[in-house]
């Protein structure tokens, strides 16, 4: 099983995307990291896909997760690693 495309919405300065790194990174997990700060058309590209306007904003595959209480209750739930294809 091959690993998903993880994009992530960040900002600089945000302590939940510094968590919602952490966590995967935790799962041997890579992303890519969109900075809304630095690119006005990534910021509204990001409001378009989610409705949201705050970071993260977290995507795997083609699902949004949402941001990090999301990723978190997710792994809690026991989802986040299948949908990784991480092998506990």
């Amino acid at each position: 099983m091959s690993t998903p495309d993880i994009v992530m919405y960040t900002t600089p300065i945000c302590p939940y995307c510094v968590a919602a790194k952490s966590l995967l990174k935790q799962k041997g997990a890579s992303w890519r990291e969109i900075d809304i700060t630095k690119d006005a058309a990534e910021r509204d590209s990001m409001m378009a896909r989610t409705g949201r306007r705050t970071v993260p904003q977290i995507f795997v595959g083609d699902r949004h997760i949402g941001g990090f209480d999301e990723l978190a209750a997710l792994d809690r739930d026991g989802g986040l690693d299948s949908l990784l294809g991480v092998n506990k």
